[in-house]
């Protein structure tokens, strides 16, 4: 081994990582991206849940609780509802993640601490909102006086509070993940395959014949993106079948609601893969922008942290990927059995992302060899 040729082997893949700048970009923006999010978006102390409160006492002790629980941050107060019914179905809907409910009663249950004085009803299709339920099932008592239940020998120091876990009552965690997956899974394989769709085209010398053809350039692009749409329902009949099989996971929901928001997911993802496509000069600088779109998706939304832990600018930037907006609609859908025009919100979004990326990688396709 000559040290000189070694040397001049060096220089030379030096010379062409300058020369490839999405390459450089991407060996200093993918460590950056990581520090920022795990060290300001990836938060695991959950705060400002959206709740509801149903205050059937309305004493001066269920006040000063209400105080205490907004002032902790955990629950954030959103609405305020009268009857019960009201609680499942906004949690349903997915506008509350947990409610506070106070018995008429409260007053007698805070005498006997061998009952429960008050309840948190939480979302169970959602981890983290489990773990922060978790936090106030241990709500010291504080400077509250509650009469003989506080100063009675042998009182527990902890408020007699009952934890009700809607849609997964087992707190098993496959409930949790395995919906999620479906969004996780279809990002990894539609972006990636439709990523590379038209650079292969040119790396492979297929676009002179394709240019020599009438199709216009939308054509193109739509009719390149079909064929992946039925394999990203193949995937999905898949994991709903070993969902199933292998970890008991219900789909409690409509069935045909769970294929239409996979459906819209599915064209949001394909969307965001051509785009890359017209993009990239290369198979491998397509696969370096999937990875680097796939990346903060995962992070921020939702599937591995929790969303309301994270600070509003990582939220407000969580809200434009559609990762964010399917793993509301699945989960809502499969285990909350939520319809899919109750979350109209989280389809329009999925709806405008196909239809502003899609638009975006029309306008930059062109049928030309440069």
């Amino acid at each position: 081994m000559k040290l000189g040729r070694l040397l001049a082997v060096v220089r030379k893949e030096l010379v062409q990582l300058r020369r490839d700048r999405l390459t450089f970009a991407m060996i200093v923006g993918i460590p950056t991206l990581q520090l920022l999010l795990f060290g300001f978006a990836i938060n695991l102390d959950i705060r400002h849940l959206p709740a509801a409160l149903l205050d059937q006492a309305n004493t001066a002790h269920s006040r000063e609780l209400i105080a205490e629980l907004s002032s902790s941050q955990v629950l954030d107060f959103k609405r305020v509802v009268v009857a019960p019914q009201q609680i499942e179905d906004l949690m349903r809907r997915g506008e509350i993640s947990a409610a506070v409910v106070i018995p008429p009663d409260f007053e007698t249950r805070l005498a006997r601490p061998d009952r429960p004085a008050w309840q948190v009803v939480v979302d169970g299709s959602d981890q983290s909102v489990q773990a922060a339920a978790r936090q106030l099932g241990a709500f010291p008592v504080g400077t509250l006086d509650y009469g003989s239940a506080a100063n009675r020998p042998g009182a527990d120091p902890v408020r007699n509070v009952e934890i009700v876990n809607f849609y997964n009552p087992e707190r098993r965690a496959p409930v949790n993940t395995v919906p999620g997956l479906i969004g996780v899974i279809l990002t990894m394989t539609m972006v990636i395959f439709t990523a590379m769709a038209i650079v292969r085209e040119r790396e492979r010398g297929n676009m002179e014949m394709l240019i020599a053809t009438p199709l216009s350039s939308l054509e193109l692009t739509i009719g390149k993106v079909l064929p992946y749409i039925v394999i990203g329902l193949v995937q999905v009949t898949l994991i709903l079948i070993l969902g199933l099989a292998v970890f008991d996971v219900p789909v409690r929901g409509s069935l045909t609601g769970v294929y239409l928001a996979s459906l819209a997911y599915i064209s949001a993802t394909l969307a965001l893969g051509v785009l890359i496509s017209t993009l990239a000069k290369t198979q491998f600088q397509s696969m370096q922008m999937a990875f680097f779109t796939f990346l903060p998706q995962i992070l921020l939304s939702g599937f591995m942290f929790p969303f309301d832990g994270m600070p509003k600018p990582a939220q407000w930037l969580a809200e434009i990927f559609p990762l964010t907006h399917f793993l509301r609609l699945i989960r809502g859908i499969m285990l909350r059995e939520a319809g899919i025009g109750e979350m109209w919100g989280e389809v329009a979004a999925l709806t405008a992302f196909v239809v502003v990326v899609m638009g975006a990688a029309a306008m930059r396709f062109r049928k030309t060899l440069d």
